[in-house]
C-alpha cells in the first residue's frame, strides 16, 4: 500500500526573489522610457560666471592722540 505524503509546507519559497526581480525589471523600464522616449541627457548648457571682484581697500587706522 502507497503512503500518501502532502508537502505543504514547501513552495513559495522564491515569491521574494520575484517581487525583487519584478521590481528590477519596472525600474529599468522607467530608465530606457526617460532615455530613449525623450532623446537622452539634455544637452549641456554653456555657464559663464565670472567671480573676479573689485579689490576693496581697508579702511585707514585712526591715529592715536
Amino acid at each position: 500500500m502507497a503512503d500518501n505524503i502532502n508537502n505543504t509546507g514547501s513552495g513559495g519559497g522564491n515569491t521574494g526573489l520575484a517581487f525583487i526581480v519584478g521590481a528590477i525589471v519596472v525600474v529599468l523600464a522607467i530608465v530606457a522610457y526617460f532615455v530613449f522616449a525623450r532623446g537622452g541627457a539634455p544637452d549641456t548648457k554653456e555657464v559663464n560666471v565670472d567671480v573676479n571682484l573689485p579689490e576693496v581697500s581697508a579702511p585707514a587706522v585712526p591715529s592715536t592722540n
